[in-house]
């Protein structure tokens, strides 16, 4: 009888520690993107390159706003325009436990290390108007980065169609720039294989520097003594940098200067007549966009992703939801962004005399 308890107690016991053998924590991370514990607030972390251009001012308020209003947890992190930092930025927000995180990457290149990290601890990946070079990436959220090219070139060539062109592209760590200026250049080379347009000058510009922009236009004016067509500005910061290297030759309003973002100085700009235009791209549909999408993701929840996109090291192409951006010029300026309330009436026109102002 001694004998058949003791054996009994040993078939316990040995039940006892094969099923604390299976149930021990798993080292690797959760098997699953959603957060542990149900009734814990989804953690999204934003990790950012930069809030120096206005543009981005709007994208870190209204995605924080977003959070606060889906009732989510929002941690926000600013490199400004610094690679390592950032890096530093990714592996803070790793170790406070988000759920999913957000990149918009200073470099497209080094971020895609960041990727690699949050995937490493099943921590979904979403890259934030710029793209990563990452095929492990989760999702892309931005606006149709090869439409804006398209639309700056194609409106510098409609209004510009013969003459010698500066070409100002982004920094060159951003893909964004890079996509942007082949589409350029590929709307642009039937009428430089004609010889209708002559580009004199391409250069990237470092972070999207106006100063570096003003400084690479003053040579090109230099070198082919004022005798501009166009400037294809990749962004208005870049495009503010021309117009101040324009104005000292006064060929302000004489020169197609195109932009993107819509930033208010430039908006002003083109009231007054001497910047061209703008690629307007409304960023609370994509910021509070990429909340609910970094929610699902969290959440381990499908995501209606028709788009895709490939660029750079990339070997294969991650899904992709991208937003339309909208050309602005001097003849609509009140139907889209003052309709739409991105700036006032009074804020666009400020510069212009009353009588030279459209009727509200």
């Amino acid at each position: 009888m001694k004998n058949t308890v003791k054996l009994l107690l040993l078939f316990v016991l040995a039940g006892i520690f094969m099923s604390a053998c299976v149930s021990a924590p798993n080292n690797q991370g959760p098997a699953t993107t959603g957060p542990k514990d149900p009734n814990r607030k989804i953690k999204i972390g934003f990790a950012m390159a930069t809030l120096k251009e206005e543009r981005w001012k709007r994208d870190h308020d209204l995605f924080k706003k977003h959070c606060e209003e889906l009732q989510v947890e929002c941690l926000i992190t600013i490199a400004d325009n610094k690679s390592d930092k950032q890096a530093n930025d990714v592996e803070n927000l790793l170790t406070q436990g988000v759920d999913v995180l957000v990149i918009a990457p200073q470099d497209a290149t080094q971020a895609a290390s960041m990727v690699q990290k949050a995937k490493a601890q099943n921590v979904p990946v979403i890259s934030y108007d710029r793209l990563i070079n990452s095929d492990n990436l989760d999702l892309y959220v931005s606006h149709q980065v090869p439409l804006i090219g398209k639309m700056q070139a194609e409106y510098a060539l409609k209004n510009a169609p013969k003459g010698n062109y500066i070409m100002v592209y982004g920094a060159s760590t951003d893909n964004n720039a890079v996509i942007m200026s082949k589409s350029q250049l590929e709307v642009l080379k039937p009428a430089v294989d004609k010889g209708d347009i002559k580009i004199v000058q391409d250069n990237f510009t470092t972070d999207w520097k106006p100063e570096e922009a003003l400084k690479n236009v003053e040579n090109a004016l230099t070198q082919n003594k004022n005798d501009i067509a166009a400037v294809i500005a990749s962004n208005d910061g870049t495009a503010g940098g021309a117009i101040q290297a324009l104005a000292t030759q006064g060929l302000t309003g004489k020169v197609i200067v195109t932009g993107q973002d819509a930033e208010l100085a430039a908006l002003q700009r083109i009231a007054k007549g001497t910047q061209t235009m703008t690629v307007y791209k409304p960023i609370q549909p994509l910021a509070y966009g990429a909340v609910e999408l970094a929610i699902k993701l969290a959440k381990g929840e499908a995501i209606d992703a028709k788009d895709k996109i490939k660029s750079g090291s990339m070997t294969k192409e991650v899904p992709a939801v991208l937003y339309e951006p909208i050309v602005v010029d001097k003849n609509n300026l009140m139907t889209t962004v003052i309709k739409d309330g991105w700036a006032t009436y009074d804020e666009v026109f400020k510069d212009v005399p009353e009588d030279q102002r459209p009727k509200q």
